[in-house]
Protein backbone atom coordinates (compact mmCIF):
# COMPACT_ATOMS: atom_id res chain seq x y z
CA UNK A 1 0.00 0.00 0.00
CA UNK A 2 1.26 3.55 -0.60
CA UNK A 3 -0.29 6.03 2.08
CA UNK A 4 0.27 9.65 1.76
CA UNK A 5 0.78 11.93 4.53
CA UNK A 6 -0.84 15.71 3.42
CA UNK A 7 0.74 18.12 5.58
CA UNK A 8 -1.31 21.78 5.52
CA UNK A 9 1.07 23.77 5.57
CA UNK A 10 4.86 24.15 3.67
CA UNK A 11 6.62 22.97 6.93
CA UNK A 12 9.93 22.17 4.71
CA UNK A 13 10.22 26.18 4.83
CA UNK A 14 9.69 26.76 8.41
CA UNK A 15 11.54 25.94 10.91
CA UNK A 16 11.01 22.25 11.47
CA UNK A 17 12.29 21.54 8.45
CA UNK A 18 12.60 18.64 6.16
CA UNK A 19 13.88 16.89 9.38
CA UNK A 20 10.71 16.79 11.53
CA UNK A 21 8.91 15.50 8.13
CA UNK A 22 11.71 12.69 7.65
CA UNK A 23 11.08 11.78 11.50
CA UNK A 24 7.50 12.05 11.26
CA UNK A 25 7.81 9.67 7.68
CA UNK A 26 9.81 6.89 9.37
CA UNK A 27 7.26 6.73 12.46
CA UNK A 28 4.48 6.57 10.11
CA UNK A 29 6.27 3.66 8.17
CA UNK A 30 7.25 1.92 12.11
CA UNK A 31 3.32 2.27 12.98
CA UNK A 32 2.39 0.38 9.26
CA UNK A 33 1.81 -3.47 8.46
CA UNK A 34 4.86 -3.96 6.52
CA UNK A 35 4.95 -3.55 3.04
CA UNK A 36 3.83 -0.09 3.50
CA UNK A 37 5.36 3.10 1.50
CA UNK A 38 4.40 6.33 3.51
CA UNK A 39 5.08 9.82 1.59
CA UNK A 40 5.32 13.16 4.05
CA UNK A 41 3.86 15.45 1.65
CA UNK A 42 3.65 19.28 2.08
CA UNK A 43 2.07 21.77 0.12
CA UNK A 44 3.96 24.78 -1.89
CA UNK A 45 2.00 27.79 -0.21
CA UNK A 46 -0.23 28.08 2.86
CA UNK A 47 0.14 29.14 6.67
CA UNK A 48 3.31 28.54 8.88
CA UNK A 49 1.13 26.08 11.11
CA UNK A 50 -2.95 26.23 11.20
CA UNK A 51 -4.13 27.21 14.34
CA UNK A 52 -7.55 28.66 13.25
CA UNK A 53 -10.12 28.04 11.24
CA UNK A 54 -8.79 31.23 8.84
CA UNK A 55 -5.67 29.49 8.33
CA UNK A 56 -7.72 26.12 7.87
CA UNK A 57 -9.44 27.69 4.81
CA UNK A 58 -6.21 29.57 3.78
CA UNK A 59 -4.81 25.79 3.53
CA UNK A 60 -7.29 24.05 1.40
CA UNK A 61 -6.56 24.87 -2.22
CA UNK A 62 -2.86 24.18 -2.34
CA UNK A 63 -4.14 20.75 -0.47
CA UNK A 64 -6.36 20.08 -2.85
CA UNK A 65 -3.57 20.46 -5.70
CA UNK A 66 -1.45 18.02 -3.48
CA UNK A 67 -4.16 15.37 -3.27
CA UNK A 68 -4.63 15.28 -6.74
CA UNK A 69 -0.59 14.70 -7.71
CA UNK A 70 -0.59 12.41 -5.03
CA UNK A 71 -3.71 10.16 -6.66
CA UNK A 72 -1.64 10.80 -9.89
CA UNK A 73 1.54 9.42 -8.60
CA UNK A 74 -0.36 5.95 -7.13
CA UNK A 75 -1.37 6.94 -3.71
CA UNK A 76 -4.00 4.62 -2.40
CA UNK A 77 -5.09 6.68 0.71
CA UNK A 78 -4.15 9.91 2.06
CA UNK A 79 -4.01 11.10 5.88
CA UNK A 80 -4.92 14.98 6.11
CA UNK A 81 -2.47 15.88 8.42
CA UNK A 82 -3.78 18.86 10.88
CA UNK A 83 -6.36 17.72 13.71
CA UNK A 84 -8.81 20.13 12.09
CA UNK A 85 -9.74 17.94 9.39
CA UNK A 86 -9.60 20.71 7.16
CA UNK A 87 -10.97 20.52 3.74
CA UNK A 88 -12.28 16.96 4.47
CA UNK A 89 -15.73 16.75 2.20
CA UNK A 90 -14.43 19.39 -0.51
CA UNK A 91 -11.33 17.67 -0.90
CA UNK A 92 -13.12 13.75 -0.78
CA UNK A 93 -15.26 15.46 -3.26
CA UNK A 94 -12.20 16.00 -5.67
CA UNK A 95 -10.61 12.29 -4.84
CA UNK A 96 -10.49 8.73 -6.02
CA UNK A 97 -9.54 7.14 -3.08
CA UNK A 98 -9.89 7.03 -0.01
CA UNK A 99 -9.15 10.79 2.05
CA UNK A 100 -9.01 10.44 5.87
CA UNK A 101 -9.51 13.14 8.73
CA UNK A 102 -7.61 12.45 12.28
CA UNK A 103 -10.10 14.23 14.00
CA UNK A 104 -13.07 12.32 12.41
CA UNK A 105 -11.19 9.05 12.79
CA UNK A 106 -10.03 9.38 16.46
CA UNK A 107 -13.44 10.82 17.69
CA UNK A 108 -14.96 7.58 16.28
CA UNK A 109 -12.66 5.45 17.55
CA UNK A 110 -12.82 7.24 21.27
CA UNK A 111 -16.81 6.62 21.18
CA UNK A 112 -16.11 2.95 20.90
CA UNK A 113 -13.47 2.68 24.31
CA UNK A 114 -16.20 4.69 26.41
CA UNK A 115 -19.39 6.58 27.39
CA UNK A 116 -17.34 10.21 27.61
CA UNK A 117 -14.14 11.28 25.79
CA UNK A 118 -12.81 14.56 26.10
CA UNK A 119 -10.36 16.39 23.65
CA UNK A 120 -7.28 17.94 24.92
CA UNK A 121 -5.71 20.50 21.99
CA UNK A 122 -3.11 23.37 21.61
CA UNK A 123 -4.73 26.61 21.55
CA UNK A 124 -7.82 27.74 23.44
CA UNK A 125 -9.55 29.12 19.50
CA UNK A 126 -9.30 25.43 18.03
CA UNK A 127 -11.83 24.56 20.84
CA UNK A 128 -15.02 25.42 18.92
CA UNK A 129 -13.78 23.76 15.85
CA UNK A 130 -13.36 20.67 17.17
CA UNK A 131 -16.65 20.67 19.13
CA UNK A 132 -17.90 21.60 15.59
CA UNK A 133 -16.19 18.24 13.91
CA UNK A 134 -18.35 16.57 17.02
CA UNK A 135 -21.36 17.70 16.05
CA UNK A 136 -20.74 17.30 12.19
CA UNK A 137 -19.83 13.42 12.99
CA UNK A 138 -22.49 12.71 15.21
CA UNK A 139 -20.55 12.05 18.10
CA UNK A 140 -21.50 15.58 20.03
CA UNK A 141 -23.40 14.08 22.78
CA UNK A 142 -20.10 11.61 23.56
CA UNK A 143 -18.27 14.58 23.63
CA UNK A 144 -17.41 15.71 27.32
CA UNK A 145 -14.97 18.86 27.41
CA UNK A 146 -12.35 20.33 25.14
CA UNK A 147 -9.95 21.75 26.89
CA UNK A 148 -6.11 23.22 25.51
CA UNK A 149 -2.68 23.84 26.91
CA UNK A 150 -2.06 27.35 25.33
CA UNK A 151 1.17 26.10 23.32
CA UNK A 152 1.50 27.06 19.48
CA UNK A 153 2.10 24.17 17.05
CA UNK A 154 6.20 25.54 16.65
CA UNK A 155 6.98 25.22 20.67
CA UNK A 156 5.24 21.28 20.94
CA UNK A 157 7.83 20.60 18.26
CA UNK A 158 10.60 22.32 19.92
CA UNK A 159 10.04 21.28 23.51
CA UNK A 160 8.90 18.00 23.44
CA UNK A 161 9.39 17.37 27.27
CA UNK A 162 7.74 20.54 28.59
CA UNK A 163 5.03 20.28 26.19
CA UNK A 164 4.67 16.70 27.08
CA UNK A 165 3.96 18.08 31.12
CA UNK A 166 1.81 20.40 30.30
CA UNK A 167 -0.39 17.89 28.20
CA UNK A 168 -0.02 15.42 30.53
CA UNK A 169 -0.99 18.26 33.80
CA UNK A 170 -4.13 18.65 31.51
CA UNK A 171 -5.25 15.59 31.01
CA UNK A 172 -5.08 14.55 34.88
CA UNK A 173 -6.95 17.43 35.52
CA UNK A 174 -9.73 16.06 33.18
CA UNK A 175 -9.94 12.54 34.55
CA UNK A 176 -10.09 14.03 38.39
CA UNK A 177 -12.43 16.77 37.48
CA UNK A 178 -15.07 15.45 35.05
CA UNK A 179 -16.75 12.45 34.17
CA UNK A 180 -14.23 11.58 31.09
CA UNK A 181 -12.97 7.69 30.67
CA UNK A 182 -11.22 8.36 27.14
CA UNK A 183 -8.94 11.32 26.02
CA UNK A 184 -8.23 12.08 22.59
CA UNK A 185 -4.93 14.07 21.77
CA UNK A 186 -6.44 17.54 19.75
CA UNK A 187 -3.06 17.98 17.82
CA UNK A 188 -1.21 15.91 15.33
CA UNK A 189 2.25 17.26 16.65
CA UNK A 190 0.94 15.94 19.64
CA UNK A 191 0.70 12.26 18.08
CA UNK A 192 4.50 12.56 17.05
CA UNK A 193 5.29 13.08 20.37
CA UNK A 194 4.95 9.11 21.83
CA UNK A 195 2.36 10.88 24.35
CA UNK A 196 -0.91 8.91 23.60
CA UNK A 197 0.96 5.77 24.73
CA UNK A 198 2.61 6.90 27.56
CA UNK A 199 -0.12 8.29 29.19
CA UNK A 200 -2.81 5.25 28.44
CA UNK A 201 -0.10 3.81 30.87
CA UNK A 202 0.57 6.58 33.44
CA UNK A 203 -3.44 7.42 33.77
CA UNK A 204 -4.79 4.06 32.92
CA UNK A 205 -7.50 5.28 30.35
CA UNK A 206 -7.49 4.98 26.59
CA UNK A 207 -5.80 8.16 25.34
CA UNK A 208 -5.96 8.05 21.33
CA UNK A 209 -3.47 9.30 19.12
CA UNK A 210 -5.23 10.48 16.36
CA UNK A 211 -2.50 10.23 13.93
CA UNK A 212 -2.60 5.80 14.31
CA UNK A 213 -6.57 6.46 14.57
CA UNK A 214 -6.19 7.82 10.60
CA UNK A 215 -3.12 5.54 9.80
CA UNK A 216 -5.37 2.01 10.97
CA UNK A 217 -8.31 3.25 9.27
CA UNK A 218 -6.81 4.17 6.06
CA UNK A 219 -5.16 0.77 6.05
CA UNK A 220 -8.30 -0.70 7.07
CA UNK A 221 -10.59 0.78 4.06
CA UNK A 222 -7.57 0.07 1.39
CA UNK A 223 -7.73 -3.65 2.95
CA UNK A 224 -11.79 -4.09 2.25
CA UNK A 225 -12.00 -2.09 -1.03
CA UNK A 226 -13.69 0.50 0.58
CA UNK A 227 -13.62 4.88 0.34
CA UNK A 228 -16.28 7.68 0.82
CA UNK A 229 -19.43 7.58 -0.72
CA UNK A 230 -19.64 9.39 -3.97
CA UNK A 231 -23.47 10.25 -3.21
CA UNK A 232 -22.31 12.14 -0.31
CA UNK A 233 -19.04 13.57 -1.87
CA UNK A 234 -20.12 14.41 -5.01
CA UNK A 235 -17.61 15.46 -7.70
CA UNK A 236 -17.97 19.10 -8.61
CA UNK A 237 -19.51 19.24 -12.03
CA UNK A 238 -16.88 21.12 -13.65
CA UNK A 239 -14.63 18.21 -13.29
CA UNK A 240 -17.08 15.97 -13.83
CA UNK A 241 -17.41 17.66 -17.18
CA UNK A 242 -13.22 16.75 -17.91
CA UNK A 243 -12.87 20.43 -17.96
CA UNK A 244 -9.40 19.96 -16.33
CA UNK A 245 -7.48 19.72 -12.99
CA UNK A 246 -8.70 21.39 -9.75
CA UNK A 247 -6.96 24.48 -11.07
CA UNK A 248 -9.54 25.21 -13.38
CA UNK A 249 -11.67 25.64 -11.11
CA UNK A 250 -10.05 28.79 -9.95
CA UNK A 251 -11.13 32.13 -12.11
CA UNK A 252 -7.86 34.51 -12.01
CA UNK A 253 -8.54 38.33 -12.96
CA UNK A 254 -6.17 41.10 -13.08
CA UNK A 255 -7.23 42.41 -9.62
CA UNK A 256 -9.79 42.54 -7.08
CA UNK A 257 -13.34 44.61 -8.60
CA UNK A 258 -15.24 46.74 -6.15
CA UNK A 259 -18.91 48.78 -7.31
CA UNK A 260 -20.07 50.89 -4.82
CA UNK A 261 -23.85 51.76 -5.48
Amino acid sequence: MHLTYLLPAPMHVTALGETEMRRRATLLGEWSPEGTTVTVSAVDRGPSSVESAYEEYLAIPAMGSALRRAEDGGTDATILGCFGDPGLDGLREIARKPVVGPAASAMALAATLGHRFSIVTVAEGVRPLLRRIAWETGLLDALDEVRSVDLSVLAINTDKEAAFASLRDECAKLIADTDTDTLVLGCMSMGFLGAAERLTTELGVPVVNPIRAALHQAHALHGMGLSHSTRAYRTPPALADGAGGVDALLRVAEGPKEVTA
